[in-house]
């Protein structure tokens, strides 16, 4: 068992009838990280977090969270979690505050400790202006800080938050992801997303879903460096078309190019090199050594949605 480790996943198997939701996944995650689950609807997203939060029991597998079996030790793992679902199950007719101290109470917090959490959380989450509204009546980001709130008020070691951004306007989803940041400061944070920039944005790493299985793991700057390979070169040159041909085809380790008019005198190369070598410094030597003037010079960079398209490609064509 990793010592440091927050939760541990091996094999998990979930079944319904005449359905796997969920097909043998493993995966670890440290304490202080802040973890994506990607996949679109219907990957298994929820499924896997609903029975890390004892929700759900498995067909199969083992989960561990801070080294309690969510199985045998359910009512240990639960202290020990915040969980938002993605459909927030609020009471509307509750006033905020006494929403959050009604619920600090019910996971076991004293009558003095829940109000001095209730400050704390309402503060962290930009709740404090609409204490005392009544929850039915807020917005819908509003409504997501609250969820937000409950999930934090018992000082959980580890938050698990189920498409925390899902239906909010860009306003929101921006003063949102930045408070999911600031959580693992003192929390580990287990997100799910279909949204690829929020993932690419929040997240030190992702674990990308697909029909139940996880096809990637890994940093979004490592996923990068694999997809490194199909990169590009992009070099807008004030040349000749007919001279940067030339001397593209002399240097052996551009496997392919293509030179197209830009602005003025400028013409617009895309170079692919071979196994994805990084040739920027040659051609800038290359360049000042003929006169020519360089405008750009950059490496292209695979957003997580392309890097999303090229894992889940195979089970698409299948």
């Amino acid at each position: 068992m990793n010592d440091n480790a927050m939760i541990e996943v091996v094999n998990l198997t979930k079944r319904y009838a005449g359905h796997t939701a969920v097909s043998d996944i493993s995966f670890t995650v440290q304490r202080g990280e802040i973890v994506g689950l990607l996949g679109p609807n219907g990957a298994g997203k929820s499924t896997t977090m609903r029975i890390l939060a004892c929700f759900l029991p498995a067909s199969a597998g083992t989960v561990r969270v801070s080294g309690c079996d969510v199985f045998n030790e359910s009512r240990e793992v639960r202290r020990r979690i915040g969980f938002m679902p993605e459909n927030n199950p609020l009471y509307p007719d509750m006033r905020v505050r006494e929403y959050l101290k009604f619920r600090a109470r019910l996971k076991g917090l004293t009558r003095r400790r829940s109000r001095e959490r209730v400050d704390v959380v309402m503060e962290q989450c930009g709740l404090t202006d609409v204490n005392k509204r009544i929850i039915g009546q807020l917005s819908k980001g509003y409504r997501q800080r609250v969820g937000l709130a409950d999930a934090l008020v018992h000082e959980p070691d580890l938050i698990i938050l189920d498409e925390p951004t899902a239906g909010l306007d860009p306003h929101q989803i921006r003063s949102v992801r930045q408070l999911i940041k600031g959580l693992a400061q003192s929390h580990t944070v287990l997100v799910s997303t279909h949204i690829l920039p929020e993932a690419e944005m929040t997240c030190s790493r992702v674990l990308i879903m697909y029909e139940g299985r996880i096809l990637a793991a890994d940093s979004p700057e490592n996923l990068q460096k694999i997809m490194a390979s199909n990169s590009q070169i992009i070099a807008e040159i004030a040349a000749p078309v007919a001279e940067l041909e030339e001397c593209w085809l002399q240097i052996p380790e551009v496997e392919q190019f293509n030179v197209t008019a830009a602005e003025g005198e400028f013409n617009r190369c895309a170079l692919t090199p071979r196994n994805g070598e990084d040739l920027r410094a040659r051609i800038f030597l290359l360049a000042k050594e003929r006169g020519w003037l360089v405008r750009e010079l950059t490496r292209s960079r695979h957003s997580l949605e392309d890097i999303y398209l090229q894992v889940t490609k195979p089970n698409e064509e299948e």
